[in-house]
Formats: C-alpha cells, sequence, structure tokens
C-alpha cells in the first residue's frame, strides 16, 4: 500500500520508514508527488495533523500519514509547541539559501538560539517533545486513525552532540545519560516521542488497514 508522508523532511520519513519497516505500507513523501505544503492554522499537534493527512490525501488521492511534533516546555506554558520549526523569527540570508536542508538547519539555529534566551530566567528547564500522528484512508476518513507519543527530558544550556534535527542538541534525556543529538539513530528510533507514536500507530494500521 502507499501511503503519502504529509511532510517534504528526508530526516523525518527516514525515521518513520525505519519505524514502520515490516509493514505492507510504502512510504513517499508529498513533495515527490509535487504536493505543496497544508496550511497549519491551529493549535493542537492533532488538529494540525489531521489537517495536514487530509490535505495529502485529497492532492494524492492516496491514503495518507501525518505526523505533527514539536517541542512543549513546562516554564513557557507548552511553547513553543506546535511553532517548533518556526519558534523564531527567519534569520538573516535565509530567503538566499537555495538548499532545503541549509534552510532548515539556519532556522534550527535560530530557532534554539531564541529558546535559551526565552528560559535564561528560569531554573525550570523541563521539557517534552510530542509527536502526534494522524492517518486517513481518503481526505473525508470518518474514522482517521490517531496515535501520540511524549518523550520527557530537560533543555541543556548548551548544545550537545552532531547528530538529529531541531533542538535535539538541547533536549537532554536523564535516563539516557545524553542529548538527543547524542543518540544514534537506532536508539533513538527505541525511545522517542515519534517511536513512541508510532508503535501505537503500527497496532492502528495492523488492526485497520492491512489485514486483508
Amino acid at each position: 500500500m502507499r501511503v503519502v508522508l504529509a511532510s517534504n523532511n528526508t530526516k523525518k520519513l527516514a525515521e518513520l520508514q525505519a519505524l514502520f519497516a515490516g509493514l505492507p505500507i510504502e512510504l513517499v513523501n508529498q513533495g515527490q508527488l509535487g504536493i505543496g505544503e497544508a496550511e497549519e492554522p491551529h493549535f493542537t499537534f492533532i488538529e494540525n495533523g489531521l489537517a495536514k493527512a487530509r490535505h495529502a490525501a485529497a492532492a494524492s488521492g492516496l491514503p495518507a500519514l501525518a505526523d505533527d511534533s514539536g517541542l512543549c516546555v513546562a516554564a513557557l506554558g507548552g511553547a513553543p509547541g506546535v511553532a517548533s520549526a518556526h519558534h523564531a523569527p527567519p534569520p538573516p540570508g535565509l530567503a538566499a539559501m537555495t538548499d532545503r536542508e541549509m534552510r532548515r538547519r539556519a532556522q534550527d539555529a535560530a530557532n534554539n538560539a531564541l529558546l535559551q534566551q526565552q528560559l535564561a530566567p528560569h531554573t525550570d528547564r523541563r521539557a517534552a517533545f510530542v509527536c502526534t500522528l494522524v492517518a486517513v484512508r481518503h481526505a473525508r476518513d470518518p474514522e482517521p486513525l490517531v496515535a501520540c507519543g511524549r518523550w520527557a527530558g530537560e533543555i541543556l544550556h548548551q548544545p550537545r552532540g552532531e547528530g538529529g534535527f531541531g533542538y535535539d542538541p538541547l533536549m537532554y534525556i536523564a535516563a539516557l545519560g545524553a542529548s538527543v543529538a547524542e543518540l544514534d539513530a537506532a536508539l533513538k528510533n527505541c525511545h522517542s516521542h515519534r517511536a513512541l507514536a508510532a508503535a501505537a500507530m503500527r497496532q492502528q494500521l495492523l488492526q485497520s488497514w492491512c489485514r486483508d
């Protein structure tokens, strides 16, 4: 079964392909099908995830899977939340960058710098990566599949590690003694918010979509 991933993030696609390995599902980025990004006007991960899944399904005529995820920081009232990817204003020169991954790295650096500024007055640095996966068989599916995962940690004062993306270098997981950016892909895929959501989604897909 071919399923459109409502994202153009190649690293997210790779993570989800690994997490859904063994299922009779072929994930393909919406960008490969010429589908643009959906509007994400909502305040919650589940609402935005549903909007993205419906958009990809309507444009492709295929089942769709959307991942809406982000960082929720206790001292900031849950911010940056659904705005995690664009928490900071675009950094200087971003518009002139033609490479998508270069643009993403520049925005990530700006987001991380702003987060550190906002947390400077606070001693409470608890945070959680949150992921909501939404799958629809078609744009008007009355029974979307929804799975959520939450990975708790704390925000470091200085970034650590070279792996991952987004806020990974600042997110410290005490149980693993490392930042998320210091974890190898296999270990991250065992413990992450996306792994937790994907495990729950796998069960739902097997029960509802993949039985025949």
